[in-house]
């Protein structure tokens, strides 16, 4: 490595320690609600997650939860393994920028902007995933952008950095399975670099093979973890084939997932609202850097531009709660675009300003053109970002949020001897973490609607019926009209909790005769 290239990868780490500082100051403390609260839990104790099971984030969140541990609680510890993953998402987009643009100073400028944008910024501060599946994106495009420069010179290193990011592929699908929305357009990126491949059979599919082989090996996770060295939580029957696909392919949530050509205004109206949330006044000159990039970086463009479309097209037919998280993958190569568009106006700029055509004044015209162009273009792309700072920051800080913690600490302290909390998703995470992590309230037997599901308990009414007679039971439902129902069939007593998810214990059934 040269001088010149160890100082750039300074100044990209420099950059990215910058924005973990930024990150922690908004950072979740402990426990969260919904995911949150199940990776939370999941990592430390290398269990398995909901669909698609996420083994990559799974075993890095293992590894992070033992290496981070002079930090703090564990669920402290996976929230920052998302700011750490972030901070390296920002330092590897500086050099993204300017491996795309030939000038570091943009590469700084399509980093800085990536990290105070909402979605990233926002994914930052609890554990989740999609902080992982980010990192690995931004990953995957320098190496087959280093990849391209080496093929280009005729380096001997090219098939190493090409073997390189086989694997990297394959973590990313055993991490999250957008990487299928992105693995055809890397493959349409190398055969337009270098079409030739198809002439080496063996070691293509060599590279195919190994992609596949390491995501394989990490989805083994699953079944090891919920069958011969079973984990303390599991979620589904990952130990049986067809438990395992259900898992791996999502398919339970199928369901929610619509064509996006059946409202295709409703689709274009969403992608529009995403880049206008995420880039503000940038998102007009969104299109024109697109371009810019299929001008100037077309092979780029073949990755960037498709695998982008596909995965807001996707996010726009997919009925989610936090389907904001599929966004950042389109904000990264957003960026990327813009850094392209950026470095076009500095050269655009610097002809205007500097006279090529004087010899005797031409260098120092042009160093000084250029840098003039550089910082009106970085004013340009981040002003405002800098000017929505405040504003972004408030929205994403997560660091005063403390609800989880004080409802699990009422709750625990509220529930009966040997009770059975029959629950929801959003709230039997944080009390999964309480149980399996704290050690809280071991006696407590939560009955997640998937445990009833898993274990072929029934309905929640069955649950109540089958335990009543013999052990305390409580209630927490998401929906009013199932309390309702509860509560015609039940008497039902609250119980004082200060924030979070209202608790009730079920007293009796309701008499003979009463609405059920």
């Amino acid at each position: 490595m040269t001088v010149s290239a160890a100082r750039r990868s300074v100044v990209a780490v420099a950059l990215g320690l910058a924005a973990l500082v930024l990150y922690r100051t908004t950072l979740l403390p402990g426990v969260g609600w919904w995911d949150t609260a199940e990776f939370q839990t999941v990592g430390p104790l290398l269990g398995t997650a909901h669909p698609t099971g996420y083994p990559s984030y799974v075993l890095l969140g293992w590894l992070a939860s033992i290496v981070l541990g002079p930090f703090g609680e564990p669920a402290l510890r996976m929230n920052l393994l998302s700011a750490l993953l972030v901070a390296a998402t920002v330092a590897g987009t500086v050099a993204v920028g300017e491996t795309l643009t030939g000038r570091a100073s943009l590469g700084l400028v399509v980093g800085a902007g990536l990290a105070v944008t909402p979605a990233v910024w926002r994914i930052s501060t609890a554990a989740d995933p999609h902080a992982f599946h980010l990192a690995l994106v931004v990953g995957l495009v320098l190496a087959l952008l280093r990849w391209e420069a080496a093929h280009r010179a005729g380096a001997p290193s090219a098939d190493r950095i090409l073997v390189g990011a086989a694997v990297l592929t394959g973590v990313a699908a055993g991490n999250h399975g957008l990487t299928a929305l992105l693995a055809p357009w890397l493959a349409a990126f190398v055969l337009v670099v270098e079409p030739r491949l198809l002439r080496r059979p063996g070691f293509s599919l060599g590279c195919l093979a190994l992609a596949v082989g390491v995501a394989l090996v990490l989805y083994l996770e699953l079944p090891l973890r919920a069958g011969p060295f079973r984990a303390p939580l599991v979620y589904g029957h990952p130990e049986r084939l067809d438990g395992l696909l259900e898992i791996v392919t999502g398919a339970q949530f199928a369901a929610a997932v619509r064509s996006p050509f059946d409202d295709p205004a409703g689709t274009v109206g969403r992608i529009g609202a995403v880049a206008a949330d995420q880039f503000g006044p940038l998102a007009v000159l969104l299109p024109a850097a697109a371009l810019a990039t299929v001008v100037r970086r077309p092979t780029f463009a073949v990755l960037s531009l498709p695998a982008a479309l596909a995965t807001a097209v996707f996010a726009a037919g997919y009925e989610n709660a936090e389907i904001g998280r599929y966004d950042l993958g389109p904000v990264f190569f957003g960026w990327s675009w813009l850094g392209v568009l950026g470095a076009l106006a500095v050269e655009r700029l610097a002809a205007l300003w500097a006279d090529e055509r004087r010899r005797a004044v031409a260098d120092g015209a042009r160093g000084v053109a250029r840098g003039l162009a550089v910082g009106i273009v970085a004013l340009a792309l981040l002003g405002p970002g800098v000017l929505a700072l405040p504003a972004t920051r408030a929205a994403v800080d997560r660091s005063r949020d403390t609800t989880a913690a004080a409802w699990l600490d009422a709750v625990s302290a509220a529930l009966a001897p040997d009770a059975v909390v029959v629950s929801w998703w959003s709230v039997s995470t944080p009390l999964w973490y309480a149980q399996l992590i704290e050690g809280r309230r071991p006696d407590v037997w939560i009955v997640d609607d998937r445990t009833r599901l898993d274990l072929g308990l029934g309905e929640v009414t069955d649950v109540i019926d089958a335990n009543l007679p013999r052990r305390p039971v409580y209630v927490i439902r998401a929906r009013a009209d199932e309390l309702a129902a509860l509560a015609a069939a039940y008497d039902l007593e609250p119980v004082p909790v200060p924030v979070g998810s209202p608790l009730w214990r079920v007293l009796r059934p309701r008499a003979v005769g009463a609405a059920r």
